[in-house]
């Protein structure tokens, strides 16, 4: 590991492999962390005639931990897997049928189906609820799929591989009355929620800056296209369904495989996945666009570094924001010069905010919280300035399922999460500025960028 000498810290840099392998590290922390229950939902609470009937769709590192979680959760029961490979959905179906073993015996569990097709498993009349957890390209159309079944959701982030499909899986979700909450957990951690709330209120003044990482996919800012060579399909594997709605692709095990190498091998690939977007973009531009207030809009404009105006890709608000996309944390202090010489950032799945009375952190895994002038911190009132990866994501799901309520991260946040990517994607696919229309989600009068909010679905799929 190498690192960069930014004139007052060294950063490491890391290569994309090593990178994933840290952010599927945090990741999996995440979900291993206590999963809270609200006081009404204890388990000694919920009878087993209340219990929600739950499916999760996608097994691999992300999926495996959602069903851990289900299977530990008495206001669950699991009652199906699916999965196109069958070394996963059985190994699902095994982890569930252990778990409940007991229930089995006394007749009030009957058994967790394991799928290739998730068709079989939204038909079912008891099943409430899906979590999916599969690859990118799958998100928006297994939502929209669930929704009409009238299934309630939790979708993986991003929810979407372009605008008009987050748009269209959004609007579905709504137009048939379904709970959804998208997978950015790191958003409702307690010290994470307290420092946004803060900086939502006014606590730092009139916001001015705000930083996100945004790391190199193979080199370069945007997911690939590369021809990998076909190699012979794993047994048990139906990969023509894995492709499903992609362009389609022969077998490569950088896609795929058991047992599974990481969080989300294929996102270097845009038929399947959107990089940076996928691997962490999608929290930091939740809890950012959280923060300063505009997180059901979006920026105005996407400003490319070739426009002398910024040094690297920012987004620029209605308010006056703006959102600057780095490389690395120290470009921060070396190119844009609004922090102290001392100042220590770490971490990911967050940002740096700064404001006109002073600035802040919100990343994972860096250490704790930063920020200045020192009287911010008491007034945040933080029972720590660690972030854990505990929280109540989940939990809070499962309570707006009951109360029909709406979650934490919704399909509308988790829609305009996604198209912040999409948008800084299409500036530098493009290489140049761009303006946006966050009402109409449209790039007013700019034909070549419009036709980058689409692309069509492989036949039979349709959202």
């Amino acid at each position: 590991m190498g690192t960069q000498s930014t004139g007052t810290v060294s950063v490491p840099c890391l290569a994309r492999r090593q990178f994933l392998g840290r952010a599927g590290a945090a990741a999996a922390g995440a979900l291993a962390a206590p999963w809270v229950l609200p006081a009404g939902l204890r388990a000694a609470e919920v009878s087993p005639n209340e219990r929600l009937g739950v499916v999760v769709i996608g097994l691999g590192m992300m999926g495996m931990g959602h069903l851990a979680h289900c299977l530990g959760n008495r206001a669950v029961q699991v009652l199906g897997v699916c999965d196109v490979d069958r070394t996963r959905r059985e190994e699902g179906q095994r982890r569930a049928e252990a778990a409940y073993a007991a229930e089995t015996t006394a007749g009030t569990y009957h058994g967790c189906a394991a799928v290739n097709d998730y068709r079989e498993l939204l038909a079912r009349a008891d099943v409430d609820a899906v979590l999916i957890a599969t690859a990118d390209h799958w998100h928006a159309l297994l939502a929209a799929e669930a929704a009409r079944a009238g299934k309630d959701i939790y979708c993986e982030k991003p929810v979407s591989l372009t605008l008009q499909e987050g748009r269209r899986m959004a609007d579905l979700v709504r137009a048939h009355a379904r709970v959804f909450q998208t997978g950015t957990q790191y958003r409702s951690g307690a010290t994470t929620r307290r420092i946004c709330q803060f900086v939502r209120d006014g606590g730092l003044g009139p916001m001015k800056h705000a930083f996100a990482l945004w790391s190199l996919c193979d080199g370069s800012y945007v997911p690939g296209n590369p021809a990998l060579p076909a190699e012979p399909v794993p047994e048990g594997l139906d990969w023509d369904f894995w492709v499903g709605p992609a362009p389609w692709r022969p077998y490569n095990r950088r896609y795929h495989r058991n047992p599974p190498p990481g969080v989300v091998p294929w996102a270097f690939c845009e038929d399947f996945g959107v990089a940076s977007v996928t691997w962490h973009h999608s929290h930091s531009a939740d809890v950012i666009q959280y923060a300063l207030g505009v997180e059901r809009s979006g920026p105005v404009e996407i400003i490319h570094p070739s426009s002398g105006r910024s040094p690297t890709l920012t987004c620029r608000y209605a308010n006056g924001a703006l959102l600057h996309m780095v490389d690395h944390w120290g470009m921060v202090k070396d190119l844009y010069h609004v922090l102290p010489a001392d100042a220590r950032l770490a971490g990911n799945f967050g940002g740096v905010l700064v404001g006109e009375r002073g600035w802040v952190t919100t990343m994972y895994g860096g250490g704790p919280i930063e920020g200045g002038p020192a009287e911010i911190f008491a007034e945040m009132g933080l029972a720590s300035r660690e972030i854990s990866g505990a929280n109540n994501h989940h939990a809070n799901w499962i309570e707006c399922i009951r109360s029909r309520g709406r979650t934490s991260t919704d399909e509308e946040l988790g829609h305009r999460a996604a198209s912040l990517g999409h948008l800084i994607i299409a500036a530098y696919k493009l290489g140049r500025s761009l303006t946006w229309d966050p009402q109409r989600e449209e790039f007013p009068g700019d034909a070549e960028a419009n036709r980058l909010r689409s692309r069509a679905l492989r036949s039979p799929w349709r959202l």
